[in-house]
């Protein structure tokens, strides 16, 4: 489970002093928009260790502790007074949150979190929508079969059910990776060629990357040259997909390549 989705189910039983990382300067642990949630005897979430901080959490409990309403900004320079070696500058801001602040909170963290559309409830699309629900990442699992989605999923993934399946590339958010894994070469080749087609109409998606091997591509090129795409557009699909080196044909070590690809080529 994602920690914002842990914070945010604890934020119904008892407040906390969401702490975020500001602004930074020079070398520092963690970048901006990090955050860390302080209750009273649990941290959710890292600014980055060491003693900056213990000295947050010690100062978010004291507020916590005596039941101070707070929303301030503190620097911490990480150099000799810390303890650390770092040499940069971190500002980070203090906010009392409880329940009434979570649809804030929910509506800040969903802003920090990339796109990715996967496409197939196969054994690979389950690894992956398990994975990718622990990372930086806001999910859409399409398929066109009934009872194909677990009910366990990670909070944050939706899960969506279209028949056609390509008709869902239309409502994709703006800026999302597509991943194409259907259970059927044929669904795969309308999905990417509707993929294709946004793109060039709107140019607005991220990485397309189809599953499968480089004969299946050569397969997959020839059909879409046929309809008439060209070579520069066919260039940004990515297939065999996952990040080069890792070896493995295992459901889940494709999806931690899948992953590791997509946290590398991460915009947001």
């Amino acid at each position: 489970m994602q920690l914002s989705m842990l914070a945010l189910e604890r934020l119904r039983r008892e407040p906390a002093v969401w702490i975020t990382v500001q602004s930074t300067q020079g070398s520092v642990p963690r970048d901006t928009g990090t955050w860390m949630a302080v209750f009273a005897r649990e941290v959710i979430g890292t600014i980055g260790g060491g003693r900056v901080e213990f000295e947050a959490i010690q100062r978010a409990r004291g507020y916590l502790a005596a039941g101070t309403l707070v929303d301030e900004t503190q620097r911490y320079a990480l150099g000799p007074s810390l303890g650390q070696c770092c040499g940069g500058v971190m500002h980070l801001r203090f906010e009392s949150v409880d329940a009434a602040q979570a649809p804030m909170l929910r509506t800040r963290l969903q802003g920090n979190l990339a796109p990715v559309a996967v496409f197939g409830g196969g054994h690979v699309g389950h690894a992956l929508a398990r994975l990718l629900g622990t990372l930086p990442f806001a999910l859409t699992w399409i398929d066109s079969r009934d009872g194909i989605f677990p009910a366990d999923l990670p909070p944050g993934v939706t899960c969506e059910h279209s028949d056609p399946v390509q008709d869902a590339v239309r409502d994709l958010a703006p800026g999302s990776a597509v991943l194409i894994m259907s259970f059927s070469h044929a669904e795969d080749l309308e999905i990417l060629a509707r993929c294709l087609q946004r793109q060039r109409a709107e140019a607005d998606l991220g990485a397309i990357g189809l599953i499968g091997s480089r004969t299946k591509w050569a397969t997959f090129r020839h059909r879409l040259e046929a309809r008439g795409f060209r070579d520069d557009e066919l260039d940004r699909v990515q297939c065999p997909i996952g990040l080069p080196g890792i070896r493995g044909k295992e459901p889940e070590v494709i999806a931690v390549a899948v992953a590791a690809r997509l946290l590398q080529d991460r915009i947001v």
